[in-house]
């Protein structure tokens, strides 16, 4: 699973519905996803910490989950079906007691922003809908890879793999002194 966070909100330029951005931890990808306007209401208003003159539905969701004993542990985006993101909210009682609860991801992200809970999506669904954010970047990124593998032999492969292995001959007691020690080998 990668843990993504929400880079802000978009308007698609064909038809002017807002779009909710996830973006993941190396800051290359996002994940558009398609909300209506109330939606992306509710997420600015979590995202700029703004508190209403009366509660909204995921600011009295957030005090209903208070007021149970129940903390949103993470929100958790793991499918995408005939173009639908699924998510389920991933709660803990007061005991200790998990909950899944489904729910739509624009609601999740929403809550989530309001109580400080962790987004998290499964790597199979980013790779499925992300966008690039940097296409020079990873352009050069694949051309650095390309230019490491094209100067690898067989020979220096092995002389790596076998730096690589640990050592059959240290004991449990050696290592512990070496980490002791230090790297270098001084106390």
């Amino acid at each position: 699973m990668v843990e993504m966070t929400v880079a802000g909100i978009a308007l698609d330029a064909a038809s002017r519905s807002p779009i909710v951005l996830l973006r993941d931890p190396s800051g290359r990808r996002q994940v558009p996803i398609w909300i209506d306007q109330a939606q992306a209401h509710n997420i600015l208003s979590g995202l700029r910490g703004i508190e209403p003159p009366r509660p909204l539905s995921h600011d009295l969701m957030a005090t209903l989950l208070a007021v149970a004993g129940l903390d949103l542990e993470r929100v958790i985006i793991h499918a995408i079906e005939a173009n639908t993101f699924r998510a389920v909210l991933r709660l803990r009682s007061g005991d200790g007691e998990e909950h899944e609860v489904d729910c739509r991801p624009s609601d999740a992200i929403a809550l989530a922003l309001r109580t400080g809970s962790s987004l998290w999506m499964l790597e199979e669904v980013v790779a499925d809908a992300s966008i690039p954010v940097d296409a020079d970047a990873d352009a050069e990124e694949v051309a650095d890879f390309r230019r490491f593998v094209e100067g690898l032999s067989p020979a220096a492969l092995i002389r790596h793999q076998g730096k690589a292995r640990p050592d059959p001959n240290l004991h449990e007691d050696a290592t512990e002194d070496a980490a002791e020690e230090g790297d270098d080998g001084e106390p």
